[in-house]
């Protein structure tokens, strides 16, 4: 295997000085698994058994203002027990900044008094049991944000995080993921290499006569493959950018082929690994439409480049 060369480089943490970094990623991963599960039972037990009303108050999973809320009021019973005045003026300084608080807190107090909820009291050991989970959700928002805020002060050195960063979709925890799971990339010598190492390539398995169907391979880094999977999709929503032309490219022939969607999805992904490939590689910031630039549409390679400098 050697001598032929399909063996693989290993590339040890400790000696490419990014085990620092790989222990701030996976941390943040754990506590970030545990906290979805800590929010699906919110979603799924208790609020369905004993307020499901406050489900449509949920808007994003970073509002840690939502449990807080929820803490001090879990069930209706903790909140009809006051008037409506006494309740705005009790739950005003938890549900944070809104444009329309009065309104708001008056239609959550309205939703209360007509809950189908159980009826349970407040200090019933249920209602306890609710409690625990909130403050466990609660504790683990905190602990997130205290790892995102580590990671940003050990990385303000680092040049390639804020590289990363310049491309539409990728964000402070992405260009972590990258860093902490590929290591050095400056060590793969082409960019298909580095598709190979996140299991973006194409592959087509083979058996004698028998050639099967060419499809994604995903056998390589499925973390990587993650994080550039998100990253296209928050890219994609974006207004203007080179990933959401490709994607509406990709679609133009069925817009509403949710096959062809998720092959565009993919596509994407695989352009956002390139992409930070090329900028870490060359050591320059992403340039938006780069390629419109370009008569042929394409990136020209090196070679291509010198060859048209020297002629």
């Amino acid at each position: 295997m050697l001598k032929t060369g399909v063996s693989h480089t290993y590339c040890d943490p400790m000696i490419h000085n990014f085990n620092e970094i790989q222990e701030l990623s996976k941390a943040y991963y754990q506590v970030s698994l545990r906290k979805v599960k800590v929010q699906h039972s919110m979603m799924t037990h208790y609020l369905p058994l004993y307020f499901p009303e406050a489900q449509k108050y949920f808007h994003s999973s970073r509002a840690k203002w939502f449990s807080n809320l929820l803490l001090r009021f879990p069930v209706p019973a903790s909140v009809v027990k006051y008037s409506k005045e006494e309740f705005i003026s009790k739950a005003w300084d938890t549900v944070g900044r809104k444009v329309s608080k009065t309104a708001w807190l008056t239609d959550f107090y309205e939703t209360a008094h007509h809950s189908i909820g159980l009826p349970v009291v407040e200090d019933s050991e249920a209602v306890r049991m609710f409690r625990l989970i909130l403050q466990e959700h609660i504790d683990l928002c905190k602990i997130r944000q205290q790892i995102e805020q580590q990671a940003d002060r050990y990385m303000e050195n680092n040049e390639d995080y804020y590289r990363l960063q310049t491309i539409p979709g990728i964000g402070p925890i992405t260009a972590l993921t990258v860093l902490a799971e590929t290591g050095d990339i400056r060590r793969f010598s082409h960019y298909k290499k580095f598709l190979k190492y996140c299991g973006l390539n194409l592959s087509t398995e083979q058996s004698g006569r028998f050639r099967g169907i060419t499809k994604l391979s995903k056998r390589g880094n499925s973390r990587l493959r993650i994080a550039f999977w998100l990253a296209a999709t928050v890219a994609i929503r974006m207004r203007e950018n080179t990933f959401r032309q490709k994607y509406e490219n990709y679609i133009k022939a069925d817009s509403v082929n949710k096959d062809l969607k998720r092959k565009a999805y993919t596509a994407v992904a695989a352009k956002m690994a390139r992409v930070a490939y090329s900028v870490i590689k060359t050591g320059t910031d992403y340039r938006c439409f780069y390629e419109s630039a370009i008569p042929s549409g394409k990136i020209p390679s090196l070679r291509a480049v010198e060859a048209l400098l020297t002629s």
